[in-house]
């Protein structure tokens, strides 16, 4: 036999095996990524703090990575319109979602109906968390937490608590509180934070639980009068306000948290790359002293360990849905 015969065919069969494998490895994201611009849906308006946050985010994220990272904001349902656009989208990478409380943890048990399973998300990484504080009109005679419940147990239904609309964070801590302590209030809900905010300050309103970063001016201008954070521990912010554990309410723990995910079927070796981007431009000073400034709590660690924070989460306001009966019509 030719030997230069046999050398050839060496060659294209090594050739061959040579790019079956730079096949395979381009499959799995293996080598280049990323290639092109990435997108970040975001369900929820421009301007408000999940979009301005997440902007932040891809600003060093695409210094990272080298490419650009694109915000696409599609709001509507909740949350549920962007998070089914990411759901369909190819697993590769280049279209990832800014996951959060609503469409990860809550829609799912207020909806009747979800065009996406919000377990089939691959978690990349926590961004923050984002406790509520317990606030009243500073005219109100509410001194504590304990108060708003002696009241409310002296006349069932008579005190109004405002929020931003039915399945927001506002609402269901609301919720939360009246279950833990035992008592009835009247739900005022608004067209949003702002208007629920306004009523608040107008006096129109007896109580609401507000985002800490929004109701930080209004206490510190004497405006309103804070009775009890639901974050684990005392805020930075906030150190004369107790927990809700501290005043005897451990289940009142509540945060309005977001982090990063990626459609269903992402391969493992691009999540992992992508998690790493994200720790590192969530330490850049600019968007960690913006989270830790607005008073929330700087998320992080593994990918796992997000995907048991949500976890938790969902079956947490699975359990209050159901008890409180709950619903999205």
């Amino acid at each position: 036999m030719n030997p230069c015969s046999n050398a050839r065919r060496a060659f294209i069969a090594g050739a061959a095996m040579a790019l079956a494998c730079n096949c395979a490895l381009g499959q799995t994201g293996a080598v280049g990524y990323p290639v092109r611009a990435i997108t970040i849906v975001v369900p929820f308006a421009a301007g408000g703090n999940t979009d301005v946050k997440t902007r932040l985010v891809a600003k060093q994220l695409g210094e990272i990575l080298g490419q650009p990272v694109v915000i696409d904001n599609k709001p509507g349902a909740s949350g549920n319109i962007g998070m089914e656009l990411v759901n369909r989208a190819a697993p590769d990478g280049y279209t990832l979602g800014m996951g959060s409380f609503g469409p990860l943890a809550v829609n799912p048990w207020i909806y009747p109906k979800l065009n996406f399973n919000p377990r089939s998300f691959v978690p990349i990484i926590l961004l923050e968390k984002s406790p509520l504080v317990l606030v009243t009109p500073a005219d109100k005679p509410y001194q504590s937490v304990k108060d708003v419940i002696a009241a409310a147990k002296a006349r069932p239904g008579h005190l109004n608590i405002a929020n931003a609309g039915p399945g927001g964070a506002h609402h269901l801590s609301a919720e939360l509180f009246e279950s833990a302590a035992g008592i009835d209030m009247l739900g005022v809900p608004f067209k949003g934070g702002g208007p629920a905010a306004q009523a608040l300050l107008a006096g129109q309103v007896d109580l609401m639980f507000e985002q800490t970063s929004a109701a930080v001016p209004s206490i510190q201008a004497r405006k309103i009068r804070a009775l009890g954070v639901t974050s684990a521990q005392r805020l930075q912010q906030l150190p004369d306000v107790p927990s809700f554990a501290e005043q005897g309410l451990p289940e009142v723990t509540v945060s309005n948290w977001m982090g990063y995910v990626a459609p269903k079927g992402t391969p493992p070796d691009i999540v992992a790359r992508l998690h790493a981007a994200f720790a590192k431009a969530m330490e850049h000073p600019e968007v960690k002293d913006r989270i830790l400034a607005q008073g929330n709590e700087f998320g992080g660690g593994s990918s796992q360990d997000f995907a048991s924070f949500i976890d938790g989460e969902s079956a947490k306001w699975s359990r209050l849905v159901k008890a409180r009966n709950i619903r999205m019509d």
